[in-house]
């Protein structure tokens, strides 16, 4: 008898456990793949200046798009409450392929560079934590800038900027609003999708020596919209 009294509060505390995996002060980790799909368009390229003279000149019907990239992603999380989870979301910084819009269409890849793009959300998730199935809301803010950007298409750097050329570009906050669901397999194992939309535009700086002249440079820049929509397939782990 003691045995089998044993056993059955054995159980109902491994019940209990599993019926409060995602409850509040609950952790987890996640780990999955990030799509990062722009919705780019871009305002034409604009010379600011050249040789420290002001130009402020539009070059009309030109402009830049930007691909699509995959990267591997991380995401740690925290329940405040049943319902509530603070979660902050990394990456490997993806590598976008720049090319031109508009006349520059004809030169196919221009650029690249690399986007770091870190956020914090404050989720809400439907259904009672013992749930398996979670969708939730969410929405934070994120902080992007690219490195490594540079030209990699000598005859646009060459043909249209007009000589050797170096590229920055500007750092943004943007908003992040985000929706997704989870699929809890065990008190501690999930799985799970999410999409989210950023509303985020970058400017990209080009300082280019004009015809191997050091003491002319010409500054150009163009403003690209981004607005990407980003997917996130994963798993996880409540602890």
């Amino acid at each position: 008898m003691k045995l089998k009294q044993a056993l059955a509060g054995v159980a109902a505390l491994a019940s209990f456990t599993a019926a409060h995996a995602q409850t509040a002060n609950t952790f987890y980790v996640t780990t999955g793949w990030f799509r990062f799909m722009p919705q780019d368009s871009s305002d034409p390229l604009k010379i600011i200046s050249s040789g420290g003279t002001p130009v402020n000149m539009a070059i009309p019907n030109t402009g830049a798009n930007i691909s699509s990239a995959d990267t591997l992603g991380l995401s740690l999380g925290y329940y405040i409450t049943d319902h509530f989870a603070a979660e902050a979301e990394l990456g490997i910084p993806p590598k976008f392929d720049l090319s031109g819009g508009g006349s520059f269409s004809t030169f196919g890849k221009v650029g690249e560079a690399k986007l770091w793009s870190p956020a914090l959300l404050l989720k809400y998730y439907f259904n009672k934590p013992e749930a398996k199935f979670r969708p939730y809301l969410g929405i934070g803010f994120t902080y992007a800038w690219f490195t490594d950007a540079h030209i990699t298409n000598a005859a646009f750097e060459q043909g249209v900027l007009g000589g050797p050329t170096s590229v920055s570009t500007d750092r943004s906050w943007a908003p992040v609003f985000n929706l997704g669901f989870n699929y809890n397999f065990t008190k501690h194992w999930f799985a799970g999708f999410s999409l989210s939309y950023i509303p985020i535009s970058v400017i990209a700086s080009f300082d280019t020596t004009v015809n191997n002249q050091l003491s002319t440079v010409r500054r150009s820049e163009a403003k690209i919209h981004l607005n990407p929509l980003v997917t996130y397939l994963k798993v996880g782990y409540n602890f």
